[in-house]
């Protein structure tokens, strides 16, 4: 599945128009494919659906849609802006059907808008496209103020019973009207992610063909809501030669998984060792050691220093420890041997999560770092990369093709730049730094990006408020220390490490909340996300 940019995307069109697939057969597919793809998200028992309407592809796209609709038997309304509906082909095929057609100009317009507002279960936003980048005013403007202040009242008003009982919430939260955004949401700039201030935020977004850059980009997660990708039948070879950009799916990522033969024993899927944890952070190197558990590696060894060792061994009984030498609870430049010693059968080494930032940690990790050939494939996450940040060129220390895992607030200090700089590029950042420091990196957020030095870059498909918790990251750091691991390349690792994660947290989402979602809960949903895609 692709990543987009707006030219790209009309590239692919127009391609596939000189190839036999027509425009207007492109718009027939994208308006059915958004229908059905309303018909499977929402209960429509008694829905009322108004269709925004727009003067661009966007809007015929949404003509195709209330044609539908109607036929599966919604009431529906279209409300016309800007459309010049003469020898419009999809305006004319509403005749043969019950949808309801205000144009905006008319003189019971306001009147009509204002009562589908009142009542409509579904809103649909078809009316401006990709292709546009200008700001919202004039009577745009006043229209998608207008329906935003309309559906923040319904909702707000909204309550499924007239009888209330003070000590007991609502039995079922009424989020009517749903929003449903057309490719993208009005106001969205599909390249950028900028957001116009009169966007209204979908609560579901259905893109045709590909993903859009701008889908993913801050802050256009924000308003995008769930977003789904619609068939239009455009196919690969369409598209031009520079869209490299990826969206990892569930197929890819199950192709990525490693076998699990029936002849094997806990060598076959390798060890993870995990230098973590310190008497701050204990509990980073106890996720860590589950999620590589979780994630199928035959044996996790914990290296933590011997002061928490106790604590460590009580909470995974499946591990095996290594205890290091310690300064006050943090690990002591003296335990570099024992390290190096266990890293001799170690198919892998996680190094970071709970560390701690001192002298005796950063002397630590340098000393390690000064023995690239005796080590396993790193992954290093949190502290070694605070740590590394400290040092003049310190990509310069690390062996190739090792997997980083920052944050957007570490991967700024490793370049020394701001992490509000890093948010407002992230695609270009990450792809630029792994190149730069011939490492995979993993940079984390709503729609993670993982990156390669030799440019394939995929997006993870997750912007998940669950995940938003402290020991998120060490849950991470430990999947993908296991996949790796298990023989997985480093880029795979991380992709396919992430994916588990992100999908564990929709589990997390579902059965606990995000706002109660812990990372230990990540933990326990690991085993449903592998089992999800495959089958064991």
């Amino acid at each position: 599945m692709y990543i987009v940019t707006t030219q790209q995307m009309q590239a692919a069109e127009k391609a596939a128009d000189a190839s036999g697939l027509s425009y207007d057969q492109m718009m027939e597919n994208a308006g059915r494919s958004i229908a059905r793809c309303i018909e499977r998200s929402f209960d429509l028992e008694g829905a009322q659906v108004l269709v925004l309407v727009g003067p661009g592809n966007n809007g015929g796209d949404g003509l195709v849609i209330a044609r539908y609709l109607d036929q599966a038997g919604l009431k529906v309304a279209v409300y016309v802006w800007k459309r010049n509906t003469q020898n419009d082909p999809n305006w004319g095929r509403l005749d043969s059907t019950t949808v309801e057609r205000i144009i905006a100009d008319s003189p019971s317009a306001e009147a009509a808008l204002a009562q589908w507002l009142a009542v409509s279960t579904i809103i649909v936003d078809a009316l401006l496209g990709t292709g546009v980048s200008r700001p919202i005013e004039g009577s745009l403007a006043g229209l998608l103020d207008q329906t935003k202040a309309v559906v923040s009242t319904r909702r707000s008003n909204a309550t499924d019973s007239d009888l209330i009982e003070p000590a007991q919430p609502t039995t079922e939260r009424c989020i009517s009207p749903m929003v449903v955004a057309v490719d993208v949401p009005s106001g969205l700039n599909s390249d950028m992610g900028a957001v116009d201030s009169h966007t209204l935020p979908a609560d579901l977004t259905v893109t045709l063909a590909a993903v859009k850059r701008g889908h993913i980009l801050s802050p256009g997660p924000d308003v995008v809501g769930r977003l789904v990708v619609g068939d239009i039948e455009i196919t690969p070879d369409c598209y031009p030669n520079d869209v490299t950009l990826e969206m990892a799916t569930a197929a890819k990522v199950t192709r990525m998984l490693p076998p699990r033969p029936v002849s094997a024993h806990k060598g076959t899927f390798g060890t993870a060792l995990i230098v973590a944890g310190s008497i701050d952070y204990t509990g980073a190197a106890i996720l860590c050691g589950q999620a590589a558990l979780r994630a199928g590696t035959g044996l996790v060894t914990l290296a933590v220093p011997q002061l928490i060792h106790p604590i460590a061994a009580a909470a995974i009984r499946e591990a095996t420890y290594c205890p290091l030498a310690h300064n006050d609870g943090f690990v002591a430049p003296t335990a570099v041997q024992a390290v190096q010693k266990k890293s001799s059968k170690a198919s892998a080494l996680l190094i970071g999560p709970g560390l701690g930032h001192n002298d005796s940690t950063a002397t630590f990790l340098t000393d390690l770092l000064t023995l690239p050939d005796s080590l396993p494939p790193l992954v290093l996450d949190a502290d070694a990369l605070n740590i590394l940040a400290q040092e003049k060129e310190w990509w310069r220390q690390l062996p190739p093709d090792g997997v980083l895992t920052p944050h957007p607030g570490e991967i700024a200090r490793l370049m020394g730049v701001t992490t509000q700089e890093v948010q407002a590029n992230r695609l270009t950042i990450a792809v630029e730094m792994a190149a730069k420091w011939q490492q995979i990196v993993l940079l984390k957020g709503a729609y993670t990006i993982v990156a390669a030095p030799h440019g394939r870059t995929m997006v993870l498909p997750f912007a998940n408020p669950a995940l938003a918790k402290a020991g998120s990251g060490d849950v991470l750091a430990g999947t993908i220390v296991s996949l790796r691991a298990q023989g997985l390349p480093p880029f795979e690792a991380a992709v396919a490490g992430a994916y588990l994660h992100g999908l564990a947290g929709e589990w997390v989402r579902k059965t606990v909340g995000a706002t109660s979602a812990t990372a230990g809960d990540l933990v326990a949903c690991l085993s449903e996300a592998t089992r999800q895609l495959t089958g064991d």
